[in-house]
């Protein structure tokens, strides 16, 4: 409560944005198996979108799953999607209970059937709750919605409803997943690593960046607090002066 107590509540981020980075890793360190470190990532999530929900941030996304993950061996991607349904299950009270709306980006039409028809209840279930926004990335990355983007732009201008003279950063934003979701204030990476992994590129142009060694299982509410109180040490230009910043 005393790092929550510190917090100055008019300064907060509209949007925090999380690669999850460090279960296997985590769970390597205690002679388990990757699937055990998922499984105790879970209650970070639980923890830190309380935590961002009880502060009055408007959007969190979670990087869950990226099209990399396909990759995976066929084993953890299976028990990571068992996973995942049983987590959109179990942490529908907590969305309820925190009037939280629960939302999806990525190509989410690709997942097995029951993750996909699970998932689009939880969004149905929770799309009257008007507190703070939690975006869940499944199967996506950033290439591939922008491209996905592109494609969707392209057409649109061969149908006449758009010129390529109209064509500037905020038009080709409204194509994007994100379209509804203002920009992230700050991205977090946990685990030690100092790469974005392909999440939200056109997005973090000007997001405050985060890196934590603490790996994703051990990232609980007090670490969420200290991210905040870090961002709320910096000053943000975009391209300003200090003195204009201020001024």
């Amino acid at each position: 409560m005393e790092r929550f107590d510190q917090i100055n509540k008019d300064n907060l981020p509209t949007h925090v944005a999380i690669i999850m980075d460090g279960n296997g890793r985590w769970a390597k360190n205690k002679g388990k198996n990757r699937i055990f470190g998922h499984k105790n990532g879970v209650q970070s999530v639980r923890e830190v979108t309380e935590a961002a929900a009880k502060l009055g941030i408007q959007y969190l996304t979670l990087y869950a799953f990226s099209t990399e993950n396909w990759n995976r061996p066929r084993d953890e991607i299976n028990a990571l999607m068992s996973l995942l349904v049983s987590s959109l299950s179990s942490e529908t009270k907590t969305l309820m209970k925190n009037n939280i709306r629960l939302m999806a980006i990525g190509d989410i039409e690709s997942l097995p059937s029951n993750v996909y028809a699970k998932l689009n209840a939880v969004i149905k279930k929770t799309s009257e709750n008007n507190g703070m926004n939690l975006i869940l990335a499944l199967s996506y990355s950033s290439r591939w919605e922008i491209v996905n983007a592109a494609k969707k732009l392209v057409a649109d201008v061969k149908k006449g409803k758009v010129s390529a003279d109209e064509i500037n950063d905020d038009l080709f934003a409204t194509y994007l997943n994100t379209s509804e979701i203002p920009d992230p204030d700050i991205l977090i990476r946990t685990s030690g690593e100092f790469r974005i992994s392909n999440f939200l590129l056109w997005q973090i142009a000007y997001s405050e960046l985060y890196f934590t060694k603490t790996l994703w299982p051990d990232f609980r509410e007090n670490e969420f607090y200290n991210t905040i109180l870090d961002y709320q040490n910096r000053e943000r230009r975009f391209g300003k002066t200090s003195e204009q910043v201020k001024s």
